[in-house]
């Protein structure tokens, strides 16, 4: 084969892999359209206990690392801050809205190691498990940049409700 050969089945490779990625990401979106991230900001008067600044990695299906909602504002990774009030989780984007988490909407926080394609060290993701408009759990991973991911996950653990379970 020639090297103009090589070139052409090469690109035509690439070209197929990334239309591929493009149609997968399309068809996840369409999947995810009715979930809706809770955007706005903590009620006047809220007391800020804490401030994070951290990498988003992912939210995912309740208990399921590995599998990405394609959920507006909250579809990829980001820098950004986690503040955390009494009355609740802001979430603050690079590129997106507030996203304001009420305690209410809270069921459970702790850490963990992997995330999509996302693995650190052990225990060094936050995850944030929160409940849609619909009452469905899902899962949030931040990583702390300045902090541990211990010390964002005890920040964030007063505020969830003790309800025995963790969705």
């Amino acid at each position: 084969m020639t090297r103009e050969g090589a070139l052409i089945v090469t690109l035509a490779g690439v070209v197929v892999v990334l239309v591929l990625l493009v149609w997968a990401w399309r068809r996840r979106s369409r999947r995810d359209a009715g979930l809706a991230a809770p955007v706005g900001a903590p009620p006047a008067g809220s007391a800020e206990l804490a401030r994070f600044g951290v990498l988003y990695v992912a939210t995912t299906r309740h208990d399921e690392p590995l599998e990405r909602l394609a959920i507006r504002h909250l579809g990829f990774r980001a820098r950004g801050e986690v503040t955390v009030t009494d009355g609740g989780v802001a979430v603050d984007l690079d590129g997106a809205p507030l996203l304001f988490l009420p305690t209410a909407r809270l069921a459970a926080v702790d850490q963990a190691t992997v995330a999509i394609d996302r693995v650190v060290e052990s225990g060094g993701l936050t995850r944030l498990v929160w409940r849609l408009d619909d009452g469905t759990p899902v899962d949030s991973f931040f990583r702390p940049q300045e902090a541990s991911a211990q010390a964002l996950a005890t920040a964030i653990r007063p505020l969830v409700p003790q309800t025995g379970d963790d969705a």
